[in-house]
C-alpha cells in the first residue's frame, strides 16, 4: 500500500470506498471498473454519486479516464450548506442517502439536502426504512437536534421515480461511544403501507394479510396506510410496506418491500406481499441485535469514528456487505474490531447466533466546526 492512497479493482462497494476516503482524507484510486464489460466503465448512477460528493464538499478533484474504468478521488472538505440533487432512476433515493447519512453530522454548515428521485425500490433501503431505522442508530451516538430529520415530500416507485425527499442534518464535532449489548424483548411493531397511482385499497390489502401474520406474535401493531395523490405521487404506479419492530430498549429492526416496478417482471398481489414483508421482519427479529443487518456499516462507522474510548454494540449475523466495510474501515482508519460470537441458551428464546463488536474509536472530530 504506497503511502499516496489506496488502490481497489472493480466496481463493488464503490460508496463504502468514497465515503470513507473523503471522511479519512485519503486519496483513493479504483482502477478496472467493469473493465471486462460490453459497455465498461462506471454507470450513471455512480457518476451521479460522484457528483452530489462533488456537491457537499469543497475542493475534492476527481479524475476518471476516457474509458471510465479509473476512477482517482482526492478527497476536499466536507462543506454542507443547502444542496439540491437529481439521482438517477436506475437507484433508488436510499443508496445515495445511505451516503448521506454517514457524512451528514461532519459537515461544516448543517446539510439540507434535496433529493430528487425513485423514493422506494426493490434493491436499496426505502427512505421510508432509513427514516425510521437509520436516524434512531445515529441518534443513540449523539447525533440529534431538532434539524434531524428525513422527510419525503413526493413518493415516486421504479422505474419513472419522481419522488422528492428532504434531508436535514445538524453538525456534530464528537461522536459519543456507546454500549448497546442488550436489545430487550420487542414491544411493539409499527409500519407504513403506501400506494401510489393505485387503488387506495391496495394498502388496507397489504395491512391485513401482515396483520394476519404479526399478530400471531404481538398484540401492539399500527400500520398506517399513506396513499399519495396527483402531483406527489411520481412518475410510476406501485405499492410497498415498510414494517418496524421496536424493543424495549428502544432499538428498531426493520424489514421491507416493494412492488415490482411497472412493465418488469412478475406483477405482485397486495396480500403476497403483506405476507413475505411480515416475515421478514420475524426473520430480521430472529437475526437480532441492537442494529438490523441494513444498518450494521453505519452503527460500525460511527463506533469506528467515537472519542477515544470502548463502544460495543451486539449484531445479529453480519451481512457480507459488512463483513467488506469492516475490512475498508481497517484500510482507511487501521481500526480493528474484536469480534465475539455469542449463543443463545436453549430455552432464552433468543433467535440466532449474536456477534459482540468493540472497538476503540478513533477520537474523529470535525476539523471544520469551530469552538465557539
Amino acid at each position: 500500500m504506497a503511502s499516496h492512497g489506496l488502490t481497489y479493482e472493480g466496481c463493488n462497494f464503490l460508496r463504502q470506498r468514497l465515503v470513507l476516503s473523503t471522511l479519512s482524507g485519503k486519496r483513493v484510486k479504483i482502477k478496472n471498473i467493469r473493465s471486462k464489460d460490453d459497455e465498461p466503465g462506471l454507470r450513471d448512477f455512480e457518476a451521479s454519486f460522484i457528483r452530489l460528493l462533488d456537491k457537499v464538499t469543497n475542493g475534492s478533484t476527481i479524475e476518471i479516464n476516457q474509458t471510465g474504468t479509473v476512477l482517482v478521488y482526492q478527497p476536499g472538505l466536507l462543506y454542507g450548506g443547502t444542496v439540491e440533487h437529481d439521482c438517477n432512476p436506475q437507484r433508488s433515493v436510499g443508496y445515495y442517502l445511505e451516503a448521506l447519512l454517514m457524512l451528514g453530522p461532519f459537515m461544516k454548515s448543517p446539510l439540507k439536502a434535496t433529493l430528487r428521485g425513485v423514493t422506494n425500490d426493490l434493491t436499496d433501503p426505502t427512505v421510508d426504512l432509513l427514516k425510521s431505522t437509520a436516524l434512531p442508530v445515529m441518534k443513540k451516538f449523539g447525533i440529534d437536534g431538532e434539524g434531524f430529520d428525513i422527510k419525503v415530500a413526493k413518493r415516486g416507485m421504479a422505474p419513472g421515480g419522481g419522488g422528492e425527499v428532504v434531508f436535514t442534518c445538524p453538525v456534530r464535532k464528537t461522536v459519543r461511544p456507546v454500549q448497546l449489548t442488550d436489545p430487550g424483548k420487542i414491544k411493539r411493531i409499527r409500519g407504513v403501507a403506501y400506494s401510489v397511482r393505485v387503488s387506495p385499497q391496495m394498502g388496507n390489502r397489504i395491512v391485513e394479510s401482515a396483520r394476519g401474520i404479526l399478530n400471531q406474535f404481538l398484540p401492539d401493531i399500527y400500520i398506517y396506510t399513506d396513499h399519495m395523490k396527483g402531483a406527489n405521487s411520481g412518475k410510476s404506479p406501485g405499492f410497498g410496506l415498510t414494517l418496524v419492530a421496536e424493543t424495549l430498549n428502544g432499538c428498531f429492526l426493520s424489514a421491507e418491500m416493494s412492488s415490482t416496478p411497472q412493465g418488469q417482471g412478475d406483477p405482485i398481489l397486495p396480500e403476497d406481499l403483506g405476507r413475505n414483508c411480515a416475515k421478514l421482519l420475524l426473520e430480521e427479529i430472529y437475526r437480532g441485535g441492537c442494529v438490523d443487518s441494513s444498518n450494521q456499516s453505519l452503527a460500525l462507522l460511527l463506533m469506528t469514528l467515537g472519542q477515544q474510548d470502548v463502544s460495543k454494540v451486539l449484531l445479529g449475523p453480519l451481512s457480507p456487505y459488512t463483513i467488506e466495510f469492516l475490512r475498508h474501515i481497517r484500510d482507511f482508519f487501521q481500526i480493528m474490531f474484536k469480534i465475539e460470537v455469542q449463543k443463545p441458551l436453549e430455552d432464552e428464546r433468543k433467535g440466532g447466533d449474536k456477534v459482540l463488536m468493540t472497538c476503540v474509536g478513533v477520537g474523529y472530530s470535525n476539523i471544520s466546526k469551530t469552538l465557539k
